[in-house]
């Protein structure tokens, strides 16, 4: 007898247990319809598991890979974006960009509720089979009241095709041992993913039109969430596909454009991988254990950039990260045309754009036959084949970190000879060519031009160490800074002011965005143009006009200033009556009437009053010139605050520091400057 037919044969659950479900049944059977199957990983979110499903797109990928390739043992099927491949037979899903534990996948069609946050778990592969197959038949013959027993021992009970429950094991003792029972609490059990109420997105573009590097801030924690800067960067892509879809929905129906993709730029977890916490450790004192720990954490990342042993690592990491995602994603997607922008928070942008690529003199570009020239100079010719395995020319080896020569397994003497040269072959070269005018402006990254064509850093204010950047393999276009402290670094460095024709030599956008309480962002057009005050460039509402709290707000500003002049207008004309001699009626009658006359002409221009505070409209009527940083265009950009942050600024100013990541007014800046570069506009412009 067969699985089924042992099924069918058991008895039905007695009246008494079921009686509370019964309901009215149809006359005649259901005609079966197969289950539509969901593609689900899990992922352990606040120590709990949660099954998260897969977007609809990527779902229909997995389901037609496993309809049609079922034996491929190593059928690999890239998901969300390209940002993670899922190993179809092993059931896993890999982050391909950062480091993250691998996430278990499920092919799922049945689902029962959880008992803590009313969740709907799926049941394994195998079991849910199991259901599907007594479901067929039960609503086939219209035969109902089915039993099951998981391979956990609970106990599912198919009522009819609305109503079927899943028990907890509650085992109950005997002569003959113990038994489970359908007694406890029942949960609700669902087939297919349509019937759970599962937030399932369509899916992202299939095209990439841009690529965005962002790089955290002091910390691993980047909101006040205490989220890592994946989990950030995530919701800041959401937020960048929701803004296309609403503000850019004639140029995706034309077909013109795809998305933007944000990568993370990781750079705490190297430098605290250094050994430097074990170190630290022992000298922490063991009071306020949790303050100086989130102090060791967070606030020494400060210290480090600042350290002669540590400063150097930071930009190198920064610097090799961010060329080793840009080989990564062009080889994952190697139809890609678009630019390059990077996005820095708070201390993450201490770098200074660069390419190498104008720049080799010394090293001609693609010449492989010049690398093998220089490891027999330096006596290295055993490690040729090392380099010619990985196709490095002299235009690469020039961009060489010691990381990337270390990843590359040659050992620490070779590698102190290689960088020797390819140092002093560039100082040689930077000393032949022009040196920079007196009084140049400096680095926009807090650096200047020494003799020998180095950056170095000031060394002025906080003793600023020398660092070497090292360079990117591709052009930026745009650099976004979120609540920057730019500003106080340069100034504290010595930097006074920055030259107007000043701009960055490779990039040629520059946006410095703030949020109005963030206590760490800084200011930097005032240093362009020392001279004049005027306010921030305000970031439009995403959704058009001011925030109605900052339109009242001004209303009631200039309808006191109005009052305010007015008062003293009258004032003024009662005092000159008083303290004047008396005079002849007719005298008087025409002084009322200049005085009148007076009063009306100060009413009428009252708007113009040098009292009355300057309002951000003002800059639309009245261009200010910035200097070149920008490509001639205002850099600093303030956010709107919420109704609910006008109360109290210094209760929400760290809120206001980490509010980027979910800011629409931002997100909105950064695609609508992305996509000026190809021309493409907003379908409206915003007030």
């Amino acid at each position: 007898m067969s699985a089924v037919e042992q099924r069918q044969a058991e008895p039905s659950p007695s009246s008494n247990s079921s009686s509370s479900f019964e309901v009215v049944e149809a006359d005649t059977a259901n005609k079966y319809e197969a289950v539509v199957p969901h593609w689900f990983y899990c992922k352990v979110i606040d120590s709990r598991e949660r099954w998260i499903p897969f977007s609809r797109q990527d779902s229909a990928k997995l389901e037609e890979a496993h309809n049609s390739r079922k034996d491929d043992e190593q059928l690999v099927v890239p998901t969300e974006g390209g940002r993670y491949d899922v190993h179809l037979k092993k059931r896993l899903r890999c982050a391909m960009y950062w480091e993250e534990e691998v996430s278990e996948v499920r092919r799922c069609t049945w689902f029962y509720k959880g008992d803590k946050d009313n969740k709907y778990i799926p049941y394994s592969e195998s079991f849910s089979e199991e259901l599907e197959e007594t479901y067929m038949i039960a609503i086939t013959l219209d035969e109902w009241k089915k039993k099951l027993e998981s391979p956990t021992r609970e106990i599912i009970i198919l009522h009819n095709p609305k109503l079927m429950v899943h028990y907890h094991p509650v085992t109950t003792s005997d002569d003959w041992g113990s038994t489970p029972t359908e007694q406890g609490r029942p949960r609700t059990v669902k087939r297919g993913a349509e019937n759970i109420s599962a937030d399932i997105p369509v899916g992202e573009p299939l095209q990439i039109d841009h690529l965005v590097f962002v790089v955290h801030g002091i910390g691993p924690a980047c909101d006040i969430r205490f989220r890592s800067i994946v989990q950030c960067v995530n919701d800041f892509r959401t937020v960048s596909l929701s803004m296309l879809q609403a503000h850019f929905k004639k140029a995706q129906e034309q077909q013109q454009i795809g998305r933007v993709e944000f990568l993370p730029v990781n750079w705490h977890s190297p430098l605290h991988s250094t050994g430097v916490d074990v170190d630290l450790e022992r000298i922490t004192l063991p009071s306020i254990n949790r303050l100086r720990h989130f102090i060791n954490d967070t606030i020494l990342d400060v210290f480090f950039y600042n350290s002669s042993t540590y400063c150097q690592t930071i930009v190198d990491t920064v610097a090799s990260e961010m060329n080793r995602l840009y080989r990564l994603f062009l080889q994952r997607n190697p139809d890609f045309k678009g630019g390059a922008s990077i996005a820095g928070h708070s201390l993450g942008k201490e770098f200074s754009p660069g390419y190498r690529g104008s720049q080799m003199g010394a090293f001609e570009q693609g010449d492989i036959g010049g690398v093998k020239e220089i490891l027999k100079t330096l006596e290295l010719s055993e490690y040729y084949g090392v380099f010619a395995k990985e196709r490095m020319d002299t235009q690469a080896l020039a961009l060489c970190t010691e990381k990337d020569l270390k990843d590359m397994g040659i050992p620490l003497g070779p590698r102190m000879k290689i960088l020797h040269y390819v140092r002093t072959k560039e100082e040689t070269q930077s000393k032949d060519a022009p040196r920079p005018e007196s009084g140049s402006s400096p680095q926009l990254g807090s650096s200047s031009m020494n003799d020998g064509g180095k950056r170095q850093y000031l060394d002025v204010g906080l003793g600023q160490v020398s660092a070497n950047y090292p360079q990117l393999i591709y052009k930026p276009d745009i650099f976004f800074a979120f609540g920057s402290p730019i500003g106080m670094f340069l100034t504290v460095r010595g930097v006074k002011r920055i030259d107007p024709n000043y701009s960055l030599p490779t990039c040629k956008g520059f946006f410095n965005i703030f949020h109005p309480f963030d206590p760490v962002a800084y200011r930097i057009e005032p240093m362009i143009v020392p001279d004049l005050e005027f306010e921030p460039m305000l970031l439009p509402h995403h959704k058009g006009r001011k925030r109605m709290h900052l339109e009242l707000r001004e209303g009631l500003t200039r309808m006191g200033m109005d009052l305010k002049n007015n008062l003293l207008g009258s004032l003024r004309i009662a005092w000159q009556s008083f303290t004047r001699s008396p005079m002849l009626a007719v005298e008087a009658a025409a002084t009322q009437n200049e005085a009148e006359a007076s009063l009306e002409k100060q009413t009428v221009h009252s708007d113009v009053k040098p009292e009355e505070p300057a309002a951000t409209e003002k800059e639309d009527t009245a261009p200010i010139h910035v200097g070149m940083l920008n490509g001639g265009h205002r850099i600093d950009y303030v956010l709107q605050e919420k109704p609910i942050e006008s109360f109290n600024e210094y209760l929400f100013a760290l809120q206001g520091h980490l509010c980027y990541w979910e800011s629409e007014d931002t997100v909105l800046l950064i695609l609508k400057e992305i996509y000026q570069i190809q021309g493409i506009t907003l379908d409206q412009p915003l007030q």
